[in-house]
């Protein structure tokens, strides 16, 4: 399948319509409108989003690119050392979700301080949204014939062109392309994030009554840690640390699990610290939402 939709003139340039920005943007839209629906859930102005949206998709891609770029040189591939330029080549392709989160959080939290919004509302939105977002964009990568597995006997396992094959397989002799096959672990992914947000949806939904700020923050993390740190075992493409066998979004997904973890036992009073002692145990809303609700009472 063609990565490109089709192509289009603008002014003499030539603006290829790719698959992966489509999809990506896809995601982008679905996951908004899920946190829309999740902050108005909670009492909040779920319309917020789109305007957080201008604040944290650009610094998201940002992130995203620059965190790909660090992990591609952590690797060993002296490509963007030699050739900075290509940084801010993303057409040519390379986006990692952990800078997107990382940049797209820092926004988020400028943006909620610029209008002294509660932060764990839109946190508590935004990080089950995130499961769905990325899920429908992971085709992209099937498209792409990128980030898959090792290869494998299993029936569901993917075919990969010569010319996108890294360079462990790219021996053709010991993996012929007629009859090696690899794992799809950009779609062990996409279905593992589907089950986790219904998971967390039912949860949140299933045990409203349980629910402080925080607590969907808290899962989202482990069960996105969790899910990308066993995916990991199946990348060969992925930068070790030096020494260990372990890559280094393996070591973020589990950092991640187990900040989650501690989040979730800080919340429920299982563990007592001393920066913890002023977090609310509701969501803070707006004057204007306040006045609705007591009017409405």
């Amino acid at each position: 399948m063609d990565p490109v939709i089709f192509t289009i003139t603008l002014f003499g340039l030539s603006i290829p319509v790719r698959w992966y920005g489509v999809l990506v943007m896809s995601g982008v839209l679905v996951g908004g409108w899920l946190a829309e629906r999740e902050v108005t859930r909670n009492g909040g102005k779920g319309e917020r989003i789109w305007d957080l949206l201008i604040w944290v998709l650009p610094i998201g891609i940002v992130g995203a690119r620059l965190w790909f770029v660090a992990n591609t040189t952590l690797g060993g591939n002296s490509y963007y050392l030699e050739n900075p330029a290509q940084i801010l080549n993303i057409p040519q392709g390379g986006l990692h979700f952990f800078g997107g989160l990382l940049f797209g959080a820092v926004a988020l939290y400028f943006y909620v301080k610029k209008y002294k919004l509660d932060i764990w509302l839109f946190l508590d939105a935004i990080a089950p949204a995130a499961l769905v977002g990325q899920a429908l964009a992971r085709p992209a990568n099937f498209i792409n014939q990128e980030l898959y597995g090792q290869p494998t006997n299993l029936p569901w396992g993917i075919s990969i062109d010569a010319a996108h094959r890294i360079p462990a397989y790219a021996d053709l002799s010991l993996y012929p392309v007629a009859t090696t096959r690899f794992h799809p672990t950009f779609a062990y992914e996409m279905i593992w994030n589907i089950l986790a947000v219904l998971l967390l949806y039912w949860l949140i939904r299933q045990y409203a009554d349980r629910v402080k700020p925080g607590t969907a923050l808290g899962g989202w993390l482990v069960l996105a840690g969790v899910g990308r740190a066993i995916i990991e075992i199946f990348r060969p493409d992925q930068p070790l640390i030096p020494g260990t066998p372990v890559t280094y979004s393996a070591a973020v997904s589990l950092l991640m699990a187990v900040a989650g973890v501690v989040l979730l036992l800080i919340r429920y009073g299982k563990i007592n610290t001393a920066f913890a002692q002023g977090w609310e145990e509701e969501y803070q809303l707006e004057a204007e939402e306040v006045k609705a609700e007591t009017a409405s009472a």
